[in-house]
């Protein structure tokens, strides 16, 4: 018997279960999780379907069928740091804003005490 599908497999849905215990205990949002809940079933689908896997990889041209899952993962990590560099742009952005806004408010604070002297 295969070690390796069997090792595949398990390590998929520790990964997916984790992902899941993660977001019932809300230290993962719904949405920044549907990327990690996505990778692991493909991970999951290809460690239970090898037929999927050699076709995959013979549709692609690869030689090894193993290498779809490192080139699979290579390009879910580029996916991902595109994603998180969008949320932290947009998250910059709020964040200067923010500190504009309680700059002003802080202004029309102090005249007003000023004013109140």
């Amino acid at each position: 018997m295969d070690m390796i599908p069997i090792l595949a497999t398990l390590v998929s849905m520790v990964i997916f279960l984790s992902v899941l215990e993660l977001i019932r205990r809300n230290r993962l949002k719904e949405k920044y999780s549907l990327l990690w809940l996505f990778s692991s079933l493909v991970l999951l689908w290809f460690s239970v379907s090898r037929k999927s896997l050699h076709l995959v990889a013979g549709y692609i041209g690869i030689q090894y069928p193993p290498s779809v899952i490192f080139l699979l993962g290579f390009l879910f990590l580029i996916v991902i740091n595109i994603h998180f560099s969008t949320v932290i742009s947009r998250l910059s952005d709020r964040n200067k804003t923010l500190a504009q806004e309680m700059a002003l408010l802080k202004e029309m604070l102090e005249r007003k005490k000023r004013a109140e002297e």
